[in-house]
């Protein structure tokens, strides 16, 4: 069953079939999946009052285990993002009695981003909700098509220097 990628990519053959644009057939789909995918989590984030970066923030702390504490560069490592955009992230959440930043005990002048028990639970409603986003997403891949992806995935990602930490 041909789609539209496959469209454009008979479109370039018939037009420049002097160039292989096959890189075109997993780039494509993965920025059209990509946009769909998007599409799926902001719709599930909506229903809990929240965006795909306050879902970040809020994930990073309640995945880091008790006490749900991070200092503000762990958090931009983990979501790659420059630290005035960690710091206007923080301000809206604390703002909305999500998160909390208190001295950190270890160095006087740092801080630390603390997940309050309002953050916690909203964090718990909302993990589950994107879970089932995410498997729906992912239905029409079997088990062992899902594990073959991922790992093609990473092999790629690590490939551009995307891997992380």
């Amino acid at each position: 069953m041909a789609d539209h990628v496959d469209r454009v990519l008979e479109q370039w053959h018939a037009e420049r079939p002097d160039l292989d644009v096959s890189p075109m057939a997993v780039i494509g789909r993965l920025s059209r999946l990509s946009a769909l995918v998007d599409a799926e989590l902001r719709r599930t984030f909506a229903r809990h009052g929240i965006d795909a970066a306050t879902f970040d923030v809020l994930a990073t702390l309640r995945r880091s285990g008790p006490p749900y504490r991070l200092t503000p560069t762990e958090l931009m490592r983990s979501a790659m993002v420059t630290s005035g955009a960690i710091t206007q992230r923080l301000d809206k959440l604390e703002a909305r009695g999500l998160v909390e930043r208190t001295p950190d005990e270890t160095d006087g002048r740092g801080r630390r981003v603390e997940l309050t028990e309002a953050g916690r639970a909203l964090i718990d409603r909302a993990l589950p909700d994107h879970v089932a986003t995410e498997h729906r997403i992912l239905a029409a891949l079997g088990s062992a098509e899902r594990k073959n992806l991922a790992e093609t995935l990473r092999t790629l990602l690590e490939s551009l220097g995307g891997s992380g930490s």
